[in-house]
């Protein structure tokens, strides 16, 4: 399989250098989107940032990308599909832990990220999720995967640090379901 064109996001107040993001950054060689405010995230900036980067992205590499989001880059993926022209340019989505923002201890703190943005994503994506209620409840990510269309999976074995092998492999098969089927870029225009 050839390497594929990953771009990671980050979830709010950013992932470390132990965290299995970064892992995979540094293992396969993926680019992480940075944000110009991990403490005091505002969809509008983080929106800005996302199509930026991945127009650079595609423009390097000349391939579509993958997005593998953490957290509350769950809901820019979402947020982000919602608005722009450029969605035919993903080819897929990793979507792990992602954050509801409507709680009520996070929803001061995030308030520009209500509502969160529940609608069909225009590309293959997968909600994978822990057994342990982090970001939010099983339930209410199994409801994020649904209005997403998103596949769902629970795995026992999600990790905040390491280089999360098993999560890796599930990227990995996402992938090469996708890499199977032709992808022509389509003109937004058009």
């Amino acid at each position: 399989m050839k390497s594929p064109n990953v771009l990671t996001l980050p979830g709010w107040q950013v992932t470390g250098f132990a965290h299995w993001q970064k892992h995979w950054e540094v293992l396969h060689g993926y680019v992480r989107v940075e944000q110009h405010d991990w403490l005091r995230p505002l969809r509008g900036d983080w929106l800005a940032r996302l199509e930026e980067a991945l127009l650079q992205q595609v423009q390097d590499q000349n391939t579509p990308c993958v997005l593998v989001a953490h957290n509350l880059g769950c809901l820019l993926v979402a947020a982000w599909a919602a608005r722009s022209r450029n969605t035919h340019l993903v080819r897929a989505a990793l979507l792990v832990e992602p954050l509801d923002v409507e709680q009520d201890r996070v929803h001061p703190l995030l308030s520009s990220w209500v509502p969160m943005v529940q609608q069909p994503l225009p590309f293959k994506s997968t909600v994978l999720t822990g057994l342990e209620e982090s970001c939010c409840t099983l339930s209410r990510a199994k409801e994020f995967a649904r209005t997403w269309g998103a596949d769902f999976i629970v795995h026992r074995d999600i990790l905040g640090s390491g280089d999360w092998a098993a999560g890796h492999e599930i990227l990995m098969q996402l992938i090469q379901e996708e890499d199977e089927k032709p992808w022509q870029p389509k003109d937004p225009r058009a």
